[in-house]
């Protein structure tokens, strides 16, 4: 995957009903995080990246809200 890709796929699930974002003001914001680890070190930056992760498989394997 490809960072344009990477962008791509995340303004794609950002875009909701309930949150409209387009493809533009998602790559923006991601420009930004990035912007804010870039100066940290590697492993505060892998620590954060980890509890991100976290996070995420914790709410992918949560049922879904009906």
């Amino acid at each position: 995957m490809t960072l344009n890709e990477f962008y791509d796929e995340v303004a794609r699930r950002a875009d909701t009903d309930k949150t409209k974002i387009g493809a533009a003001e998602t790559k923006r914001v991601l420009s930004e995080a990035f912007k804010v680890l870039a100066p940290l070190d590697a492993t505060t930056v892998t620590e954060l990246i980890a509890k991100g992760l976290s996070t995420a498989k914790k709410k992918l394997a949560a049922p879904a809200k009906s």
